[in-house]
């Protein structure tokens, strides 16, 4: 039996951060959009960004340079025609950015001088020149609130605060001829009813799945549902084995996810071990610059070797009033902990930061599936390789957007109609007398994923992640069947899918490299390949 469409639009654009609304925000100019967002608009990790974007606009600095420092710090996995295209595309992304309004940190201006003054570019680990714009320390929430208010003052973006994307509809799923996305099935937080959007067009822009760890500098809806999403409908997922640990989230009970930004080692913050001696010169020659993979196996081999809690970052040596300037909401949150960064090293310790991997695409952002787009750091594109080069993320988002909004505005003329779907039928379930089941699966997974699928690995310890990865799919996929949809079940169910893809890409590489360190394969391979899973094989 159908039922009428409950929403429909020219593009679904399921999730809320710089990808999505950049996307967004593109597209309204001549044509429909529905925005979902899974919590408030801007809960996801575009909001809590603290570094900055990589564009090349100083004089001294080249498109090469920054093309260089990507590939280095890829490791060998990036593909340079997206890299190189990434780089050159980076400036008239970040100049739209102005122009939308958000208002990047400039050097400041000489007595006399009328002209708008420079923007300052600060450094990061990787980055062999400054180039990184910033709003302080939350250039991420600068970003953030400036577009989302332009969305949601837009008269062609319908916003979704509080769904849950459960599944994309596609014509293969309908027994329909051809592979193209039709829509989704949406959950109604509110309601709590499952409802449906019919779409010509559909992008993921839901970020990563650092989630799937017991520790994360992630927010909460980091769950990996796009990634999830795309593989049930038949979409293929690469290099999924490189995720990214953040070596400096604050050590603290009371400080839950808070990130310490790689710009304060870019301005000369140390790492220190507990007795106040530094370590990294010892590990690279780049020391506390080196790229964040080096970094975080640096401060996890101390961590073990010393058997110490957390090590510390230090800025106290440079001038107080540089301090607070440059980075005022690290000072102010720590303070709120009893930290004096002007006086005190931080404790840090690493968590799973960036997903480095995720659904293939190509240079516009296109999936596997007709219609269906993939932007941010839900997308494999090729820029990261097996290590993301730091403030080359949000960059990826506005660029890939800007992308994805082309190619689909050339093809949006061929479609007239929208799609008929049927309603979803949960006719043969019932709510759950059994939360604790939810609660259990969530606990034993992230935490087998931090002890056996951590920063660093070994045959055996995948092998026994692999086996209880296993068991926990079968129970919530039972649970799933006969209990109505949840938020905490909706994401189990996806966090455990990509757990298990997370696995099997690290089982394939027998080497190591970039974030993907194994014990058993410690050195490298001569012609290493991008780890590519097929749901059809």
């Amino acid at each position: 039996m159908k039922q009428a469409v409950e929403h429909q639009a020219d593009i679904l654009v399921i999730g809320s951060g710089a990808a999505g609304l950049t996307l967004a925000l593109h597209l309204a100019e001549k044509h429909q959009v529905i925005l979902l967002s899974k919590g408030p608009l801007a809960e996801g990790s575009t909001f809590y960004a603290q570094g900055g974007i990589a564009s090349v606009f100083d004089e001294d600095d080249t498109i090469e340079s920054h093309v260089n420092d990507t590939l280095i710090a890829g490791a060998g996995l990036c593909d340079k025609q997206v890299v190189t295209y990434t780089a050159e595309n980076a400036k008239a992304s970040m100049q739209w950015l102005i122009n939308c309004g958000v208002d990047f940190d400039r050097v400041e201006a000489t007595d006399g001088d009328e002209s708008p003054a420079p923007y300052h570019l600060t450094r990061e680990g990787g980055h062999s020149h400054r180039r990184i714009f910033h709003s302080a320390d939350a250039t991420g929430k600068a970003v953030q609130m400036t577009l989302q208010q332009q969305a949601l003052n837009h008269p062609n973006i319908k916003v979704l605060e509080r769904y849950n994307a459960i599944d994309l509809i596609t014509t293969r799923k309908l027994n329909r001829p051809g592979n193209r996305v039709l829509g989704a099935y949406v959950w109604n937080r509110d309601e709590e009813h499952v409802e449906t959007v019919a779409a010509k067009f559909v992008a993921l822009a839901t970020g990563g799945s650092s989630k799937v760890y017991q520790y994360t500098s992630n927010p909460d809806i980091a769950s990996g549902d796009g990634i999830a999403m795309a593989w049930r409908a038949g979409c293929r997922v690469a290099n999924m084995e490189f995720n990214q640990f953040h070596p400096t989230c604050l050590y603290h009970a009371d400080a839950k996810n808070f990130l310490l930004t790689e710009a304060l080692r870019g301005e000369g913050a140390y790492l220190r071990r507990p007795d106040g001696t530094r370590f990294m010169p010892e590990f690279d020659e780049r020391a506390e610059l080196a790229p964040r993979d080096v970094v975080a196996r640096a401060i996890d081999f101390e961590m073990k070797r010393l058997g110490a809690d957390c090590l510390y970052l230090d800025i106290s040596h440079k001038d107080p009033e540089f301090i607070i300037k440059h980075f005022p909401t690290i000072h102010e949150r720590c303070l709120k902990l009893g930290i004096d960064i002007t006086t005190d090293p931080i404790p840090v310790v690493p968590a799973a930061h960036y997903t480095c991997g995720g659904v293939m695409t190509d240079l516009h952002g296109q999936t596997d599936i007709n219609g269906l787009y993939a932007i941010g750091e839900v997308a494999y594109t090729g820029l990261h390789g097996a290590n993301r080069l730091a403030s080359n993320s949000l960059l990826e988002c506005l660029v890939f957007a800007r992308a994805a909004s082309q190619d689909i505005e050339s093809q949006l003329h061929k479609i007239t109609a929208y799609p008929e779907l049927p309603s979803w039928d949960e006719s043969q379930v019932s709510d759950s007398d059994e939360e604790v089941v939810i609660a259990h699966n969530w606990h034993e997974l992230r935490l087998f994923m931090w002890d056996y699928v951590g920063i660093v690995r070994t045959d055996k310890r995948l092998e026994r992640a692999l086996r209880r990865c296993m068991m926990l799919q079968q129970e919530i996929q039972e649970y799933y069947s006969n209990f109505r949809v949840s938020n905490n079940l909706l994401e189990l169910r996806n966090l455990v899918q990509v757990a298990e893809l997370i696995i099997r890409s690290a089982m394939q590489r027998k080497e190591s490299r970039g974030l993907h360190y194994n014990l058993d394969y410690p050195e490298q391979e001569s012609s290493p390949q991008p780890t590519v899973l097929n749901p059809e094989r």
